[in-house]
């Protein structure tokens, strides 16, 4: 009996999409953090992103509730970190695109805990 030998696919690290109350807000508050521009865009969809290289996407969700971190109400369910040279520039940076400060800081002599347009909570932390 001939056995047949399959390859696994390949896969690749594409993107990861934040669900959200209003995508065009979302993605120019990233898009201006990371310097990413706008791949597609519709009403409902926006991806940020480079030819060729991973993305992040922001889709609409009728019903969306803000996060309540560090509230377990209603759960965050992912966040993104960033690392940055300068955690006091980076902070006021970001505030001044849009985020707000959570309240609760875990360690902020290491990293801070931001949160989105969206109420997404994320992490800033130095490189170093």
């Amino acid at each position: 009996m001939p056995t047949e030998t399959t390859s696994a696919p390949a896969f690749r690290y594409a993107a990861v999409t934040f669900d959200c109350p209003d995508p065009a807000v979302l993605a120019r508050f990233y898009g201006e953090v990371l310097g990413l521009p706008v791949a597609f865009s519709s009403d409902d969809f926006v991806m940020l992103g480079e030819q060729g290289s991973p993305g992040l996407g922001f889709n609409r969700l009728a019903d969306y509730r803000r996060p309540t971190w560090p509230d377990p109400a209603q759960e965050k369910q992912a966040h993104i970190d960033f690392g940055v040279d300068d955690l006091e520039a980076a902070e006021a940076r970001l505030l001044a695109l849009g985020a707000t400060k959570a309240e609760f800081q875990p360690e902020p002599d290491r990293w801070r805990v931001l949160l989105d347009p969206a109420g997404h909570p994320f992490c800033v932390s130095n490189l170093t």
